[in-house]
Formats: structure tokens, C-alpha cells, sequence
């Protein structure tokens, strides 16, 4: 029964669900980008951002005790990091996707979040990477995670500007959003 009383149990089950329903609606666009003549770029490195997120679930509910009551505090820090991450999938629209795809034509997006910062969902990442563990005091996962993330990021981030390269990016950011 502490099972269904853990606070772990239901934000952890809860960040699954909506992490599978944003590849779900990454899927679709992906599908659709690629129909209109899209082009990945960076594939080799896809199967890592995976590994990374699964296992960063994984080993909270490893390593975190069932009993555990989180710091309300940073839980709502993530809840307003997932906000962010709302704004940034709704400000891309259709060009929304945990891959790099890159399609001629297609416009840069200069709007939402975009407007602010280069990445903007990558900073929501790298936020809730570390704030979630931190809620429930372990700050080991946070922080082996955080590096490991930093080093995927900058990998992924040099792939994205190569996808750019041939267009004006001015003040654009890229259009991806793993």
C-alpha cells in the first residue's frame, strides 16, 4: 500500500506518462517532416538522449527510498520547467521533435521562448535533470546526470547549428527539442 502513498511513485509515474506521450507526438511530426522532404541529421547520437532520460528515471526510483517526501518547492520548479517545455512544443508547432530534422524552406522560429534564448528547451532540460532528483535529496543522480547531459547537449547543440549552417539564423533558433 506505500506503494500508491509514495509521492516518488506518482510524480516518477506521472513524467513517464507524459515523456511517452511527447514521443508519441514527436513520432508524428517526425513522420510528417520527413514526408515533406525533412532530412535528419546527428542520427548516431538519437539512441543516447533515450538512454539518458530512461535511465535518469530509472535510477531516481532506484536510489530514492518510497517513503521519501519531496521538497514541494523545487517539485513546483519542475512544474513550471514542464510548462516551459509546453510553450516551447507549442511555440514549434509541427517542427517539434526529439530528432534533428531539417526541411528547405521552412521557416526559423523566431517566436515564444525562442525569443529569450538559444534552446530554450534544452535549458528546460538541463533544469529538470537536476531539480527533480534535488526534490527528493539525491543529489548524486543530479548530478551525474547533469554532466552527462551537459556532454550530450553540447554534441547535439554543434549538430543542430550544422543543420543550420546554410540558413540565415540571425537571431532564429534552431527548430528541435528533445
Amino acid at each position: 500500500m506505500i506503494l500508491l502513498q509514495s509521492p516518488l511513485v506518482w510524480i516518477l509515474a506521472l513524467v513517464a506518462i507524459q515523456r511517452l506521450g511527447e514521443l508519441a507526438i514527436a513520432a508524428r511530426n517526425t513522420r510528417r517532416l520527413l514526408q515533406r522532404g525533412g532530412r535528419e541529421i546527428g542520427r548516431a547520437h538519437y539512441p543516447l538522449f533515450i538512454l539518458l532520460h530512461g535511465s535518469w528515471l530509472i535510477a531516481i526510483a532506484a536510489t530514492t527510498p518510497l517513503q521519501i517526501r519531496p521538497l514541494w518547492s523545487l517539485v513546483a520548479v519542475f512544474v513550471v520547467l514542464q510548462l516551459l517545455r509546453v510553450w516551447v512544443i507549442a511555440t514549434l508547432g509541427p517542427y517539434w521533435t526529439t530528432r534533428v530534422i531539417t526541411v528547405d524552406g521552412a521557416p526559423l522560429v523566431r517566436g515564444g521562448p525562442f525569443r529569450f534564448v538559444r534552446h530554450p528547451n534544452y535549458w528546460v532540460v538541463v533544469g529538470e535533470i537536476a531539480v527533480l532528483p534535488l526534490a527528493f535529496d539525491d543529489w548524486q543522480i543530479a548530478l551525474i546526470w547533469s554532466i552527462a547531459n551537459g556532454f550530450l547537449l553540447r554534441h547535439r547543440i554543434g549538430v543542430e547549428m550544422q543543420a543550420l549552417s546554410g540558413r540565415d539564423t540571425g537571431s532564429a533558433r534552431p527548430v528541435s527539442g528533445l
